[in-house]
């Protein structure tokens, strides 16, 4: 039995292992793709070279936007998707602190511990969570659940953790994800409510730099045509792949745009019909969404070290949100 158990933690520790050297052979591709685009179009353009020396902040503007956008890259690759896990650990222990210092102090605990804060969005319980001492992680999931539901529906089946609402297992993070999005094999980890905003400014300026990049490989070959022809085949080939990864990356961008406006993820998206708790909402209802404008304030200007965690929409709150829309709604801004 201890040679199997040691078999299988070489076994897990290979397959880590092997996981960090394809997530870091990627990294470094795309880092050298950027590096080949911008190098060769330094190299060849002597015209470029001279107007940087004319109008050296068209330049330097350049090269601020393509050091931010790996800059950027590699910060939301280091980021923490939000795990359920370190949620709960988060909350127990902050739980714990509280009943301490409620039972030394005999007075009521504020909610705030130090820069960590757990909410959770709803009617029922809109309120914030840590202010009750005797609520366990098992309970404050449950009551996220309509009632009814069994334990079964919100127990993950590979970590045995109790998940809230719009949390999913990652089988290559082997961890729940908190609003999990989907897993980016070029970031090497998950998107989730931690990283999204992150990765949603790495799409937006990746973008402006493929564009702004396709534009000064059109002046070049405008301006060399008649030149050398290597360089302008190399320049052309480099163009229609640049061309294929900007329309990919707009339409990224237009998707998750999209996304961020009506409160959903890619997998909510995608596998809608196949998550029981969103099986039996209409399908242009979206249930977590609040308003364009909320929806915009909570994406962007959440803090880091919050876990934000919405329970599922009561019935009332359903059949509001499948309401048409009337001119009434117009002038008091209800998708607003």
């Amino acid at each position: 039995m201890l040679i199997f158990e040691i078999l299988g933690w070489v076994l897990m520790f290979g397959k880590w292992v092997s996981a960090r050297r394809s997530s870091l052979g990627l990294k470094l591709a795309l880092v050298t793709l950027h590096l080949i685009y911008a190098g060769i179009l330094f190299l060849f353009d002597g015209d470029l070279i001279e107007k940087t020396k004319q109008e050296p902040w068209y330049t330097s503007l350049y090269l601020f936007l393509f050091f931010a956008t790996l800059v950027q890259y590699f910060i939301t690759s280091s980021s923490s998707p939000g795990y359920v896990i370190d949620a709960m650990r988060a909350f127990n222990e902050a739980n714990s602190r509280m009943q301490k210092a409620s039972m030394a102090s005999k007075q009521p605990a504020s909610s705030n511990n130090g820069s960590l804060v757990i909410t959770m969005d709803g009617s029922q319980l809109g309120r914030n969570l840590l202010a009750s001492n005797s609520m366990s992680w098992s309970k404050l999931v449950m009551d996220m659940y309509p009632q009814g539901t069994t334990a079964r529906t919100w127990t993950c089946s590979y970590c045995n953790v109790e998940q809230p609402p719009r949390a999913k297992h990652c089988h290559d993070c082997d961890k729940c994800v908190l609003q999990f999005d989907h897993h980016c094999v070029w970031l090497g980890t998950c998107i989730g409510q931690g990283n999204h905003c992150r990765f949603w400014w790495y799409i937006c300026e990746e973008t402006a730099l493929c564009l702004w990049t396709g534009i000064l490989y059109i002046s070049y070959l405008k301006a060399n045509i008649s030149r050398a022809w290597w360089k302008d085949a190399v320049m052309i080939v480099l163009l229609i792949t640049l061309s294929i990864s900007l329309i990919f990356l707009l339409l990224l961008l237009i998707f998750h745009s999209y996304l961020i406006l009506t409160n959903q993820t890619t997998y909510e998206l995608v596998r809608r019909r196949r998550i029981p708790y969103l099986r039996n909402i209409p399908e242009r209802v979206y249930p977590f969404s609040k308003g364009v404008c909320t929806n915009l304030y909570s994406f962007c200007c959440a803090q880091g070290s919050i876990y934000k965690m919405e329970s599922l929409p009561t019935a009332p709150e359903i059949d509001e949100k499948s309401r048409p829309y009337s001119c009434r709604d117009v002038v008091t801004c209800r998708c607003c």
